[in-house]
């Protein structure tokens, strides 16, 4: 699978990404091409050479002539559904769009109809962001990932007056994604660039395993105490699989009955843990204890602490994040058998079928119902899985 990785230790901004594309060797001639499907008048993109630090990259630059108006949501929506782009590059277009509306009118305390984009709404803007998503797809990348984003610090002026920075829908769209700053005294993550990265990325952290093939460099607009870069790989994944981003909740217990166990984990699982297991340990004057750890989706945390907090006897839980958790793609389906219906867990690599799964409630449910050893039934289900599979 083709993935790429985008650096950003400078930050990111549409330019940027489009810049860094162009240097890893998008072609900006078919991009121009595939951009007039826009039927965007008054514009022209150009790519030139540039040097920030010491480091050699591509500066994109889009040039418009006219004078340019403010635009809404559904202003942009109708640009996009009246081109003659694909429809995966157009629905990529307006989830972008659509993250900067809502962060704007969460921010700006407006409907999101009412929400002006300004700058956002500019040609430059629209070029920035279905060019980022025409750049993947020419370029081949089925996947994206991306570093912590370094953001900067101080403040910026825009149509909103003065601002800090990150500025506020900027931070609005960052939520979830870590971020840092090193005391740069400028807008190192605009909120294009804010809304593409977090639209096209799967997760935000260290590098996966991958064997880079190409490797470019998009240049800012500024000159900084730092080469003003964005960094993209682009490469195959060694390995099929999937990445998300988990936390782990864990506390020590040694003094509550042991039966309520099964309730809270059933419960934990219900309100959407990834994972609930139990460790054994002896704590302090040698009393046995168990480990509770839950692996909770982002999203799900507050729900899960909560429950532990109250079903448990617990005064405190550990809640830490694991900043990479590597997935194989896998596949949930439920087949007929002479039996009757299992549902099944199919993982892959590379496409491939790896190991196939039967749901071991369904599978003793129905050798109950049958009178017929478990074990029969959970093999019937693996080769009922393997032969729709296959076909």
């Amino acid at each position: 699978m083709k993935i790429a990785y985008f650096d950003c230790f400078s930050g990111i901004s549409g330019d940027m990404i489009l810049g860094a594309l162009i240097d890893a060797g998008l072609d900006i001639e078919e991009l121009k091409v595939e951009l007039s499907k826009t039927r965007l008048p008054g514009y022209e993109i150009s790519a030139k050479r540039a040097e920030k630090k010491s480091i050699g990259g591509t500066k994109f630059e889009v040039t418009v002539s006219g004078e340019q108006k403010e635009r809404n949501l559904g202003d942009i929506f109708e640009i996009i559904e009246h081109s003659d782009l694909g429809e995966d590059i157009k629905i990529k277009g307006k989830q972008v769009f659509s993250s900067l509306a809502k962060a704007e009118a969460e921010i700006h305390n407006k409907p999101i109809d009412h929400v002006h984009f300004h700058e956002i709404g500019a040609i430059d803007a629209i070029i920035d962001i279905v060019g980022a998503m025409i750049g993947m797809k020419m370029l081949g990348i089925e996947k994206a990932y991306a570093s912590r984003l370094h953001v900067g610090t101080g403040f910026v002026q825009c149509a909103h007056g003065t601002l800090p920075v990150p500025a506020p829908a900027t931070l609005k769209l960052l939520k979830d994604v870590p971020i840092y700053s090193t005391g740069i005294e400028n807008e190192l993550v605009t909120p294009t660039g804010a809304a593409i990265i977090t639209t096209i990325c799967e997760s935000f952290g260290d590098m996966p395993s991958m064997k880079v093939e190409k490797i470019g460099y998009g240049a800012g607009s500024r000159n900084l105490p730092i080469p003003n870069m964005l960094r993209v790989l682009i490469g195959d994944s060694e390995i099929e699989h999937e990445e998300d981003r988990v936390l782990l909740l864990e506390t020590n217990i040694d003094d509550m009955n042991p039966q309520f166990y099964d309730h809270i984990m059933e419960t934990l699982f219900q309100k959407g843990a990834k994972d609930v297991f139990l460790t054994p340990i002896h704590m302090k004057k040698n009393r046995p204890g168990i480990i509770l750890s839950v692996i909770s989706p982002p999203d799900k945390s507050d729900g899960l602490l909560e429950i532990i907090l109250k079903e448990t006897t617990t005064l405190g839980v550990r809640v830490s994040e694991i900043k990479q958790r590597e997935t194989l793609e896998r596949e949930g389906k439920t087949v007929n058998t002479r039996f009757g219906k299992v549902k099944v867990k199919i993982s892959f690599i590379a496409g491939k079928v790896r190991d196939i799964t039967p749901e071991y409630e369904d599978c003793k449910r129905i050798a109950r119902e049958h009178n017929l050893p478990v074990k029969d039934v959970y093999e019937e289900a693996k080769r009922y899985a393997l032969e729709k599979t296959e076909n």
